[in-house]
């Protein structure tokens, strides 16, 4: 399976939980193409979409990601497929409006989400990477 992983970071905690899964996929067989630097031009949207954003300021997309959602939400993509992990801090009330954000996007487009995304809480979780393998594995049973 081919599988798109976009990355939504500031402070690099997302880039981290990105190079944990293309690891763990590529372990497993799979052909991972990762965008640190999203595009909708690079992007293969017929690949399974791995959505791995923090969020920045006062409910932002981070810096990298934002032109990316801007035209990701001209787009019509029935026929896509997509799994959010957000990471966020609960002591802040826009927790996770990143992933948010990326999540009703993608929906916008038609997209389908396959399974309920996941927030992370860094409070909670100061590894994100191993809540975010736990999430691959269950997603991967179901496919």
């Amino acid at each position: 399976m081919n599988f798109e992983i976009i990355v939504g970071s500031v402070l690099g905690a997302s880039e981290y939980v990105a190079d944990s899964l293309e690891e763990k996929l590529v372990a497993l067989g799979h052909h991972v193409n990762v965008h640190f630097q999203p595009s909708v031009d690079e992007v293969d949207f017929s690949n399974l979409l791995i959505v791995v954003t923090s969020t920045h300021g006062a409910g932002d997309l981070p810096d990298n990601i934002q032109s990316f959602e801007a035209a990701l939400s001209q787009q019509t993509l029935p026929d896509s497929r997509f799994i959010v992990i957000g990471l966020g801090d609960s002591s802040y009330d826009t927790f996770c409006q990143g992933a948010i954000t990326m999540e009703e996007t993608f929906k916008k487009t038609g997209a389908v989400c396959i399974s309920q995304p996941i927030h992370i809480d860094v409070l909670h979780h100061p590894v994100p990477e191993d809540e975010a393998l736990l999430y691959l594995d269950k997603v991967l049973e179901t496919l």
